[in-house]
């Protein structure tokens, strides 16, 4: 099992599942990344937080925090 969080940067990857509660996965539905969408990893800020990524054609920052609850294959 891999998250977000350990994908290198300038890779594709495919949200295999989001864990998680509540507001917090409701947040990161909300924000497009949902179970088989495609994410690229922009751009990882040096300690790691927060990471850019590219989801449905726009960018994001996530927090590492929430980026952890994303597994991807």
């Amino acid at each position: 099992m891999k998250t977000l969080k350990e994908v290198a940067c300038g890779e594709t990857v495919t949200v295999k599942k989001l864990s998680g509660e509540g507001p917090v996965k409701r947040r990161i539905m909300d924000m497009g990344i949902t179970k088989g969408v495609q994410v690229y990893v922009r751009k990882v800020a040096p300690l790691g937080d927060p990471v850019e990524v590219t989801v449905r054609g726009y960018e994001l920052s996530l927090r590492k925090a929430d980026a952890e609850m994303i597994e991807v294959e």
